[in-house]
This record gives C-alpha cells, sequence and structure tokens, in this order.
C-alpha cells in the first residue's frame, strides 16, 4: 500500500489546497519595445517628410558635395543633395536632390535652380557669404500656374528677377550693345531702379539687339509711352561751352555699362498714359541724342559747300546764333563733270518743333507750311550755310545758320522736294577768302604810278619849300602875327579907358533923362540911345575876352 505521506512524513495536499506561483515582470523587457516604437516613428517620420527625388543638370559641379549641399529658398532648407554623377556625354553634370514634402507643390516647369558662389560682376561682387559656408543650390518657385515636373536644367548664373520682387519688363533695341550685359543697373534721376536681365542677338547677326531690362516698383510706373533710355556706361567726357566736362553715373556703371531713364516733357506726361509691360523702347547712345529724339517732325534740306569740310560728319549740329535746330545727315562729294568744279552736299535735317512751338500738322507736308516761309524771308534776308568750328580742340565741325551783311539777292531753290539752301565760305576758309579779296584789291591798286607820283612830289618838296614865294610869305605871316600882338595887348591897355567913358557917357545919359523925363519924343530917343551903348558896350567886353583867349581869330576867324 502506498503511504499518502510525503518523504518528510508531512499530510499529503490536495491540488485544490495548493498554493499559486507566481512570475515576476522585468523592465528590461520594454526596452526593445520602445526601441521598435522608436525606429518605427522614425522610419514614418522620414517617409511621411520624404518629398520628391528631382534631378537638376549644371554644367559643372564647382562647390557641390554629396550629403552637404543644401538646396535653399530664402534660407530656409528645402532638400539635400545626395548625388552627383557626370553624364554620359560628359557634357553636364546631374545633381540628384532629396527634396522635403512641404516642397513638392513648388517643383513646375517654372521653378529655376542655380548654383549660389562669389561671384564678380562688374563692380557687384555677391555670394561672399559662402566662403565660409559653402555654395548652395538657391530656388526660386516662379508663378503657380506650373506643370509638374523631376527633371531642371539648373542656371549658371544668378536670375536678373525673382518671381515675388514686383516690377515691370521691357525690351529695349539698339544697334549695339557697348559694356551692357547682365546684371548692369537701371537708372532713373541716379537711383538704381532695376537691372538688365539679358539680350537676344539678332538672326544672322544683322540687325539691332534686343536688350530685355527689368523695373522694380513703384518706379516702373514712371514709365510713359514716350519715355526715353540712353547708355551711361563708362565715362562721358564731353568739351563745351562750359569746359571740360566729366559724367560718371556710378562705379557699377563704369565697369559693367548701364542705362538710364527719364520723364517726357512736363506737358506730355499728363496725358500720355503709363508703359504696359513688355513695351519696347529705342535705346539712344547718350542724353542728348535722348533728348533730340522728342522732336518727332523734320524738315529736308541740303546746301553745297566749295570749301573745306573737315570735322563734319554725320551727326553734326546745324546751329542758328549758336542754337541746335537741326542735324546733318550726310556729308558727300558730288563731282557733277569734267566741266563743273567738285563741290560738297551736305544733307541735313531741321526740326521745325525747336522753331516753332505751335507747329500745324495738317500742313507739315506743304510748301506753305510755316518752315517753308520762314526760309524763303530769311534767305532773301541774307541768311547763309556755312561750316563753323565747333571745338577748337577736338576739331569739330558744324553748319551755322547765319544772316550775311550785304549779301547778293537770291531766293531759296529746290531739289525735288527738298529745299537747298545758299553757302558762304565760313571759319578759317571765310577768314581767308575774306583776306584774298583785299589782298586781289590791293594788287589791282596802282600802286607803281602812286609811288612815281610821290618820288616826285618829294623831289621838288624841297626846291618848291626853299623857293623866294615861300620864303616870303613865311616873312609876312611871321610880321601879320606880331602886329596882331601888339594890336592885343594895346586893345587891353585902352579898353579900361574906353569902358570909363562909357560909364561917364552914360551917368550923363541918365542925368538927362532925369532932368527931362515925361513921355516925349526925345526921352524916348535918348533911352534907346542908352540901351544901344549898353549893348555896345557888353559886345566890347565879350570881343576883349574872346580875343584874349583865342588872338589867332584875327586871321582864322571865330571856331564854332
Amino acid at each position: 500500500m502506498s503511504d499518502s505521506r510525503n518523504n518528510r512524513g508531512e499530510q499529503p495536499v490536495s491540488p485544490k489546497e495548493a498554493p499559486v506561483r507566481r512570475t515576476r515582470f522585468s523592465l528590461i523587457l520594454l526596452i526593445p519595445v520602445v526601441a521598435i516604437l522608436i525606429a518605427g516613428w522614425l522610419a514614418w517620420e522620414h517617409f511621411a517628410t520624404r518629398g520628391p527625388e528631382i534631378t537638376i543638370t549644371f554644367e559643372t559641379a564647382d562647390g557641390l558635395t554629396p550629403g552637404q549641399t543644401q538646396v535653399k529658398n530664402k534660407a530656409v532648407t528645402l532638400g539635400t543633395v545626395q548625388d552627383i554623377t557626370l553624364s554620359e556625354d560628359m557634357q553636364h553634370v546631374d545633381v540628384t536632390v532629396q527634396m522635403n514634402a512641404n516642397s513638392a507643390h513648388i517643383l513646375t516647369d517654372h521653378t529655376r535652380f542655380w548654383v549660389v558662389r562669389p561671384r564678380i560682376n562688374g563692380a557687384s561682387i555677391t555670394g561672399l557669404d559662402t566662403l565660409f559656408s559653402g555654395a548652395y543650390i538657391a530656388l526660386d518657385p516662379g508663378t503657380d500656374d506650373g506643370h509638374y515636373q523631376k527633371f531642371f536644367k539648373g542656371l549658371e548664373s544668378p536670375p536678373g528677377v525673382r518671381s515675388d520682387q514686383p516690377g515691370e519688363t521691357f525690351w529695349l533695341v539698339s544697334p549695339s550693345l557697348g559694356s551692357l550685359g547682365p546684371g548692369s543697373p537701371v537708372f532713373f534721376r541716379d537711383l538704381q531702379v532695376g537691372e538688365v536681365l539679358g539680350y537676344t542677338m539678332p538672326p544672322g547677326g544683322r540687325g539691332p539687339i534686343v536688350i530685355q531690362a527689368f523695373v522694380k516698383a513703384p518706379y516702373d510706373h514712371y514709365l510713359r509711352t514716350d519715355s526715353r533710355f540712353w547708355n551711361v556706361s563708362g565715362v562721358q567726357v564731353g568739351l563745351g561751352a562750359g569746359g571740360l566736362k566729366v559724367q560718371l553715373k556710378s562705379l557699377q556703371a563704369l565697369f559693367s555699362g548701364g542705362i538710364a531713364f527719364g520723364l517726357p516733357e512736363q506737358r506730355l506726361a499728363i496725358d500720355l498714359p503709363t508703359a504696359p509691360a513688355n513695351s519696347v523702347f529705342k535705346l539712344y547712345a547718350s542724353e542728348a541724342d535722348a533728348d533730340n529724339a522728342r522732336y518727332h517732325k523734320r524738315l529736308r534740306v541740303v546746301t553745297y559747300i566749295n570749301s573745306s569740310v573737315k570735322g563734319l560728319t554725320n551727326g553734326s549740329q546745324v546751329t542758328m546764333f549758336g542754337l541746335q535746330i537741326g542735324t546733318v545727315t550726310d556729308v558727300r562729294l558730288r563731282l557733277e563733270g569734267p566741266t563743273k568744279l567738285p563741290r560738297v552736299r551736305v544733307d541735313m535735317e531741321l526740326e521745325p518743333e525747336r522753331m516753332l512751338s505751335n507747329w500745324d500738322e495738317r500742313i507739315e507736308n506743304s510748301k506753305d507750311a510755316p518752315v517753308e516761309k520762314y526760309l524763303q524771308a530769311f534767305v532773301a534776308e541774307g541768311m547763309r550755310a556755312s561750316v563753323q568750328s565747333a571745338s577748337f580742340l577736338t576739331g569739330e565741325s558744324m553748319i551755322a545758320l547765319q544772316f550775311v551783311k550785304s549779301a547778293p539777292v537770291t531766293t531759296l531753290t529746290y531739289e525735288g522736294d527738298v529745299a537747298v539752301l545758299p553757302s558762304q565760305a565760313g571759319g578759317m576758309d571765310g577768314i581767308m577768302e575774306s583776306v584774298s579779296t583785299i589782298t586781289d584789291k590791293i594788287a589791282a591798286m596802282p600802286l607803281t604810278e602812286i609811288g612815281g607820283h610821290v618820288n616826285d612830289l618829294l623831289a621838288h618838296a624841297d626846291g618848291r619849300l626853299n623857293s623866294p614865294e615861300v620864303t616870303q610869305s613865311l616873312a609876312a605871316l611871321r610880321d601879320s602875327l606880331q602886329n596882331l600882338n601888339k594890336l592885343t595887348k594895346t586893345a587891353n591897355q585902352k579898353l579900361p579907358e574906353l569902358m570909363k567913358s562909357l560909364q561917364s557917357t552914360l551917368n550923363s545919359a541918365q542925368s538927362v533923362l532925369g532932368a527931362y523925363g515925361g513921355d516925349t519924343d526925345f526921352h524916348r530917343s535918348l533911352q534907346g540911345m542908352i540901351v544901344q551903348l549898353t549893348q555896345m558896350s557888353r559886345s566890347l567886353r565879350f570881343l576883349t575876352d574872346y580875343l584874349d583867349h583865342h588872338p589867332s581869330a584875327l586871321i582864322t576867324g571865330r571856331r564854332n
């Protein structure tokens, strides 16, 4: 029989009465769970914030480093460069960029990328902050109406205008580019208000160059449909009436070129509307050319010059009384046949608006236009065209319309519809022509005969002066002067006695008048005699004074 006691002599315990054994929980088991949760959260965050992967092509990968170079917009990181590979044709590099999830909506065909690194563009230096932080890829999102894409071609230089910068783009047409280029400043009243974005060469290399310029707001509202642009590149040096003039717009314009624009005339700016975006303007070579462009009316005239036209070129001024009224358009030598002397034809364009403020457009092409009438009257009054020196230092010449005194009478003629102005030599040629005329007149004088007569006169002068007749005449003249001197002295001595006698006579006459008195004939006659004696006394006194100062009057007479 089995014994229900255990080996130790204890009573056996039923299963229901047996104690339950408890298992202890360890915190170490939570570490793997937390690690799994953190890894899952990191993985979820990585994939949740992971944006699209894009590819940007550049010509070079200078300054780009995988895993470090970032894509930024306004200093905010939007992605990181993951890989850089060389293209199969080895013409460019492909940069793979992992973008953030919140940047997917800006990846359109209007988005632009470029590498920000230190650059020197004329007098402008940009990207200096990358010397310490390293280069990065800048992003411009462009407009919102683009299409989503993942492949982009990066810009090799920063764009002139960001998509979020207010302003307008305009086009300029110029025959030459000069020193202008992308980044050249645009000035308005000496303030930089924009920059040149780029230029387009004409097909085949012929024709004007089209320049794209951007003007920032609010300065774009100052552009009118009649505004004018001009080139301010480099240093402008000019010689004028005020002396040497040196004009420098800015240091940046000196190195990288620049353009400027201004407001039209005040009377026109009120009526003209603001120029819309993408308007086309002509770029003038200087401010003076731009100012001359505000005169739209032109009157063609020509003149023929028979003297030197050195220094006269296309663009030279046509002046009247020193004020510009037109421009020379062509200077050409004309040979009209072996029997005619060669001469120079000078074509000019007069600007009536410089002379007439009330120009009537209805008759501007008529022969009866006001300027035509004025030209006819001026030519009849002696107006002539001549070549004058504009600057002795530069040798520049101009056409001056001036009135010549005693000019031959002539009329205004025409060659078709072009008026022909009569000309006259001017400047040094005019002076030499006048000297030549005087020399011809002197040469035409009978100088030989005049010299012979003078020699004969001098040869006989000594004999005539030493003749007895001349000697006697001089002696008689000397005696006459001595007698005149004696007469004057005698008159001076006897005159006081004569005056005393006259005074006594007057006193006696007055006594007689007092004695007789009354209104009788004798009284009136005696009174008239006294008046005459008084006048005679006064005349004798005047005569004596005059002879005392002018004794020669007895011979030569009284001088006026």
